[in-house]
């Protein structure tokens, strides 16, 4: 089964999972892709801090994060 990402809020909210999932891969030393690291990206949107402070942070954004553990 497949969907379709029509409205503008749907497909941003899909690359900031992407970014999101990609930042963590980043965190255990892997990479998403040859271009522009997800932290360099997620950098120059306005997030401040380390990897580890944006990824809890977007996480929380996002929901995929509890407030408090």
């Amino acid at each position: 089964m497949s969907t379709m990402l029509t409205d503008p809020n749907q497909i941003e909210h899909y690359r900031m999972i992407v970014l999101w999932r990609g930042l963590g891969l980043e965190l255990r030393g892997m990479k998403m892709s040859r271009g522009v690291s997800c932290y360099k990206t997620l950098k120059g949107m306005g997030m401040k801090g380390t990897k580890a402070q944006i990824h809890d942070e977007l996480g929380k954004l996002l929901g995929k994060i509890p407030e408090s553990v």
